[in-house]
């Protein structure tokens, strides 16, 4: 525990962030759950539309530096790719 006012504050403050990081990362996770949901079952247009919202909402957790950058262009890369070879197998 701590004994200084000011690390107090910091406490409160880290754990409000915590909170804030982990409703973010809550919501990627369950566009990414769509995302995939929709290449198992083979739907293109629906997809292509969860694409760009999972491309989205990372965008926005690397810019609250919630997720690395690095990491978000790799998983983003991983689903463009999963997203062509499900196109290429409908045509």
């Amino acid at each position: 525990m701590p004994n200084i006012k000011s690390a107090e504050k910091r406490v409160r403050i880290i754990e409000k962030k915590t909170l804030e990081n982990k409703a973010v990362k809550t919501k990627v996770r369950t566009f990414v759950k769509k995302f995939k949901a929709c290449i198992e079952n083979k739907e293109v247009e629906n997809a292509e539309k969860a694409y760009i919202e999972v491309v989205s909402v990372m965008d926005k957790a690397v810019s609250d530096g919630v997720i690395h950058k690095n990491s978000a262009n790799r998983k983003k890369a991983r689903f463009a790719k999963l997203l062509d070879e499900l196109k290429s197998q409908a045509n």
